[in-house]
C-alpha cells in the first residue's frame, strides 16, 4: 500500500501527487491541516520528526522532502521519464527544480511565514508582502533561464518532467498572495500546457479530499 501524508495546499505534496500520477501509482491520502498545525502533532512527528509534509510511505520504506520523494518513483517507475537521459539535461532540470524548491518556496512557507507573524510581529500584509518579494525575485530569474533553446512545451523539451512538478505549484502559491504570473509569460505557457493533462490536473488541491471537507467545514 502507497500512502501520502500531505495536504491539499502543501506545494511539496502537490509536487508528490503529480509525480504519482504521472507514473501511474494509486495511493491513499491522509490529511493534516497546516493551519491547525496538524503536523506537528505527535502522531505525524513519529512518522517524519521535521514535522514537514509530505511523508511516503511506499514498498515498505517512509520517505520524506518531497525532491527525494519524485526522485524514488523515477527511479522504480522509468516510465515515463522525469530527467533527460543526457548529463547536461539532467543537471539544467534538477537546477530548475532546486532554484523553486530550495529558493523561492522556502521563503514563503507557512512555517515562515508563521514565524513573521508571531514572533517578528508583522501584519498579514506585510507577510504577503514578503511572500510576493521573494516570488517576483525568484521568478524574474527563472523566466530568463527558460528562455534558452532548451525550454520546449514544458521546461524541458516538449514532455513535462521533475521542473514542471515543481513550477506549477509555485505559481499556485504565487497567485493566492497576489503575484500576477501572466508577468512571466514562458512559465505561464509552460503552466498552461501541464494543466491540460490529467496528471496534474488530478493532482490540483481542490481536486483533493481534505479541500471538500475544509469547505464543509468553514
Amino acid at each position: 500500500m502507497t500512502t501520502l501524508h500531505g495536504f491539499h495546499r502543501s506545494s511539496a505534496s502537490f509536487r508528490v501527487r503529480i509525480a504519482l500520477n504521472l507514473k501511474g501509482i494509486a495511493y491513499d491520502s491522509v490529511a493534516y491541516d497546516i493551519a491547525r498545525l496538524e503536523h506537528r502533532e505527535p502522531g505525524y512527528l513519529a512518522l517524519n520528526p521535521q514535522g514537514l509534509l509530505p511523508t511516503l510511505e511506499i514498498d515498505g520504506l517512509r520517505l520524506t522532502q518531497s525532491f527525494a520523494i519524485v526522485d524514488y518513483l523515477d527511479a522504480i517507475r522509468p516510465e515515463p521519464p522525469l530527467y533527460p537521459v543526457d548529463a547536461p539535461g539532467r543537471a539544467r532540470v534538477a537546477s530548475l527544480a532546486a532554484s523553486i524548491g530550495a529558493d523561492i518556496h522556502p521563503l514563503g512557507a507557512a512555517r515562515v511565514v508563521r514565524y513573521l507573524r508571531e514572533t517578528v510581529g508583522v501584519d498579514a500584509d506585510q507577510a504577503a508582502a514578503w511572500q510576493r518579494h521573494w516570488i517576483d525575485e525568484g521568478f524574474t530569474a527563472l523566466e530568463a533561464r527558460l528562455r534558452d533553446g532548451a525550454t520546449g512545451r514544458f521546461s524541458h523539451g516538449d514532455t513535462p518532467g521533475v521542473a514542471d512538478l515543481f513550477l506549477v505549484p509555485q505559481t499556485f502559491t504565487a497567485r493566492r498572495v497576489g503575484v500576477e504570473v501572466e508577468r512571466f509569460p514562458t512559465i505561464a505557457s509552460i503552466v498552461a500546457a501541464c494543466l491540460e493533462l490529467p496528471a496534474f490536473q488530478h493532482a490540483l488541491p481542490d481536486k483533493q479530499p481534505d479541500a471538500n471537507q475544509e469547505r464543509r467545514s468553514t
